[in-house]
């Protein structure tokens, strides 16, 4: 395999002996299995409150839902930067040397189509796996989370409790879908309420379904992704972190693979661009006070990070 993938592959498990290859029907394709004792739940997290909140469940529900609308629809106004860094890892989680790495900017050309430019895309260095449509398809467009009213409808969500994050006091819900469609993601995890706000400010779960067919897995990484508040309205995402020691079986069970994989994206240089989108909240329009192509003000305490590798 070259080092320099071509974009349009995703992570597939390549470093079996090349003696023992012609075994395996097909290279096992990367995703993970969750694992959500690698990801970062006590930076900041308070103890969990089961007691039922003072309004009704289905009412914050409700509203929580129609505010992750606004920001979905607020979201096609502004420009950012996404950078990815996906590494392998050895047994004590230090890189090894394999890395893909990427940065992109997320623009609108004049006839207001929303595009991607890459600003910074050294060749992948990853040779134990292989970066497939999914996986790309994930850090496009599902590592942060939205829960839209419409999208509501597909999920069973459950109330869990209330729980500090830092300063922040927020409600607990359990989300996992209803049914899987073949051929459709989603999300399963949980996600973190603003109390106040009444917006989602974390989320932490992984993309489902996955394919554990033996030689034939495609696995996603667990990951947890952080908000911060921009404009004073709309908790954008900034941070997200994946990890966990992927395992992959050849199609005749004899063969195994472990895999240690880590992935970070942040988000940044959020800038409203467009002022054409009107955009509706219980039938009322929402005032923009922000002017295009000025960086909008950053508010809340920056999410913690875990501890990264050196």
């Amino acid at each position: 395999m070259s080092l320099a993938l071509p974009r349009r592959l995703k992570f597939t498990a390549l470093s079996l002996a090349a003696a023992l290859a012609a075994t395996l029907l097909a290279v096992p394709a990367l995703h993970a299995q969750v694992s959500q004792d690698s990801m970062p739940l006590d930076s900041g997290f308070g103890p969990l409150d089961p007691t039922a909140p003072s309004i009704p469940v289905a009412q914050i529900i409700k509203e929580f839902t129609a505010k992750e609308t606004l920001f979905n629809q607020a979201l096609n106004d502004y420009t950012w930067t996404r950078t990815v860094r996906v590494r392998v890892l050895d047994g004590e989680n230090q890189p090894t040397g394999q890395q893909y790495y990427q940065v992109v900017d997320i623009y609108y050309n004049p006839q207001g189509q929303r595009k991607e430019r890459v600003t910074d895309a050294p060749p992948s260095t990853i040779q134990d796996v292989m970066m497939t449509e999914s996986d790309f398809s994930d850090i496009e467009e599902r590592l942060f989370f939205v829960l839209t009213t419409d999208a509501a409808s597909q999920y069973d969500i459950t109330y869990l409790g209330k729980q500090p994050i830092d300063q922040i006091h927020t409600w607990v819900f359990a989300v996992k879908p209803k049914t899987i469609v073949k051929g459709h993601r989603y999300f399963q995890g949980r996600i973190w309420v603003d109390q106040r706000e009444h917006q989602i400010v974390v989320t932490d779960g992984k993309n489902v379904p996955d394919d554990n067919r033996p030689g034939h897995q495609d696995l996603t990484l667990p990951f947890i992704t952080w908000r911060q508040l921009v404009d004073g309205k709309y908790w954008f995402p900034v941070y997200t972190h994946g990890r966990a020691n992927l395992h992959f079986v050849a199609s005749n069970g004899a063969l195994s693979q472990n895999v240690n994989m880590d992935e970070m994206v942040t988000y940044t240089n959020y800038h409203r661009f467009r002022t054409s989108i009107r955009v509706l909240y219980n039938g009322k329009e929402i005032p923009n006070e922000s002017q295009p192509g000025q960086p909008p003000p950053v508010g809340s305490t920056p999410p913690p990070q875990p501890q990264q590798p050196q």
